[in-house]
């Protein structure tokens, strides 16, 4: 059972929810940044889909966040994680920088914003936005234009997204996690926006922590951690680690297609 785990005393820079679970389900299927890439999400869908056809008992699939920017259909792609997993499944959906950032934006949509330069414009787009008269609306036009072209649903669900999952021996976030910060008292920022104080490190005594953010060109695995963010908007190719309770591992992307 996935449940939230808290961590007292309450603490300001802890906003998001974070869950654990003290049991492995089956099987747990991670996939790394989509960043608008809706058609390479289904494609990976449906081979997970059916590899895990002959698995008996409870299947995860974890989503580690930057659903939006940068690639062509990041509206798609929200309303496709707004509706059910595919059938046996329950998805888990991670916060990334991206919708943090983009959250922030919709709250204050100011020209010179750093999102519209990291793929916001590319967003924006998806949902049919014409981004020069966008640009060319004062502030109070802007929110307009977003609040009649993003359907509620999409921000109520980013606003939602925990930020960890936990289960026994593993962690996925979306950056990574600080070192020698004990995983209940790490703080939101550096669990999204992380590169290299975590990427760093050749080992570390806590969790392996599965996680995206940092592109390469193929899966990183280390002792510590697995990286499966293969810059699927630029790419193509989007990646996927399975995992279950023996520790097991495999990976998965678009390219086999």
């Amino acid at each position: 059972m996935i449940k939230q785990l808290l961590s007292p005393p309450v603490r300001e820079d802890i906003g998001h929810p974070r869950l654990s679970s003290d049991e492995w389900p089956a099987v747990v299927y991670a996939i790394g940044d989509v960043h608008g890439c809706h058609a390479e999400l289904m494609r990976l869908e449906a081979i997970i889909t059916a590899d895990a056809a002959s698995v008996a008992g409870e299947k995860w699939l974890i989503m580690l966040g930057d659903y939006v920017d940068r690639g062509p259909a990041s509206a798609d792609v929200l309303h496709h994680l707004c509706r059910p997993p595919p059938e046996g499944f329950r998805r888990v959906c991670l916060l990334g920088n991206h919708e943090a950032m983009m959250l922030d934006f919709l709250a204050n949509p100011r020209n010179d914003s750093s999102w519209l330069r990291f793929g916001g414009i590319e967003t924006l787009r998806s949902y049919g936005i014409d981004e020069a008269l966008f640009a060319q609306a004062d502030l109070t036009g802007r929110r307009s234009i977003l609040d009649d072209s993003i359907p509620p649903d999409h921000v109520a669900f980013m606003s939602s997204l925990p930020i960890m999952l936990s289960l026994p021996g593993m962690v996925f976030v979306h950056a990574g996690i600080r070192p020698n910060v004990a995983i209940e008292a790490q703080q939101d920022e550096d669990l999204i926006w992380i590169r290299e104080a975590f990427l760093g490190l050749e080992s570390h005594s806590g969790p392996r922590v599965v996680h995206g953010h940092t592109p390469s060109d193929r899966p990183s695995i280390r002792s510590h951690r697995i990286g499966i963010d293969t810059a699927a908007f630029a790419t193509g190719i989007l990646t996927a680690v399975r995992m279950d309770r023996s520790g097991t591992l495999s990976f998965f992307d678009t390219a086999e297609v």
